[in-house]
């Protein structure tokens, strides 16, 4: 006999449903004999399946060790910590983790050989004994939010299930708000929002960007700031107001203004000239802030809180002292 306690995560779902992670190989037509038989039962009584689980609810299975193990998908596909790459963890709680992404890694993997910062953080968790490879049967953490594999800074999980619906649901219509910083070619002049329509190429992973309406595109609002000005390059803030895909890379390109290193949208003389120079191999752009809106809920403690993820090194190396880009870039306020 196998005894499951439902626990915060797996609470408020129909038994069948939950059953059916903790089974994923069955049939469901087994599931339900098994309900039938009373091999698999609620509370101690009889279950038909659409009740609804509650919070430390018992479900036992009167199944062979056999039975169950044969009927139950492992999880075999959670990599070990990279122990030369440490996740940089910049705000953690019982329900998010803020982490800090470098540039090189995918935010989500694409194939099953990928390794991800989504794959790293679940390591983490492990690692930290902060979930279970059991619990994992019934509910996943996962990464809410996703950056260009090249593009770094902040990353969003959610560690729980209320955690995981709340973030993506700020995510979602908007109310939080997410800063970048990026460095330019040419000098930037005054604050300015640039609208345009954006045009996605699914076939070549690339945007199109025009000022009029064409059909099939999304209307894109981004607003930056200059904040530094030299030598023919600016550093900018970077406002995204809508958050389609690459485009702030784009939107800044068809402006003339491309960020240096930006292989896909950039100046190819230009990024000769930063890779010669100082090693730049990627586009200079960094999610860097944060700042949540008003929340309900759980996860009201986080109404109003600002993050700001430390822009990596290769930043540094070509501001110099001119630009102060760490300054009260540290971590949650």
């Amino acid at each position: 006999m196998k005894l499951v306690i439902v626990n915060e995560n797996e609470a408020g779902q129909r038994l069948d449903k939950l059953l059916a992670k903790y089974l994923s190989e069955a049939p469901k037509s087994f599931v339900y004999k098994m309900l039938r038989k009373k091999n698999i039962t609620l509370n101690d009584k009889k279950a038909n399946g659409n009740e609804k689980t509650a919070l430390h609810d018992e479900i036992r299975f009167f199944l062979s060790d056999e039975t169950f193990d044969k009927f139950s998908k492992k999880n075999e596909d959670i990599p070990k910590i990279n122990k030369s790459r440490k996740l940089q963890v910049i705000y953690e709680d019982k329900h998010i983790l803020l982490l800090n992404k470098p540039a090189n890694m995918l935010s989500q993997k694409a194939k099953s050989s990928d390794i991800s910062i989504n794959e790293e953080m679940l390591a983490y968790l492990l690692e930290s004994n902060q979930i279970t490879s059991e619990e994992l049967r019934t509910f996943r953490p996962a990464v809410c939010n996703r950056l260009d594999r090249n593009t770094s800074g902040l990353i969003v999980a959610g560690k729980s299930l209320t955690g995981l619906q709340t973030m993506a649901e700020v995510f979602k219509d908007r109310s939080l708000h997410k800063y970048y910083l990026c460095l330019v070619s040419g000098e930037v002049a005054g604050e300015q929002t640039i609208d345009g329509w954006l045009t996605k190429d699914e076939k070549h992973n690339k945007v199109q960007i025009s000022r009029e309406y064409t059909e099939g595109a999304l209307p894109i609002h981004t607003r930056y700031t200059p904040l530094e000005r030299k030598n023919g390059v600016t550093l900018l803030k970077v406002w995204l107001i809508t958050g389609r895909s690459h485009q702030i890379r784009a939107h800044l390109a068809s402006i003339g203004h491309p960020i240096i290193g930006d292989s896909k949208y950039g100046n190819r003389k230009v990024n000769l000239k930063y890779e010669a120079s100082y090693g730049v191999k990627y586009q200079m752009l960094h999610s860097y802030q944060l700042v949540m809106p008003q929340i309900k809920g759980d996860l009201e403690y986080l109404s109003g809180r600002e993050f700001t993820a430390k822009v990596p090194p290769i930043f540094e190396n070509v501001f110099g002292k001119v630009f102060d880009v760490n300054a009260g870039c540290n971590s949650g306020s």
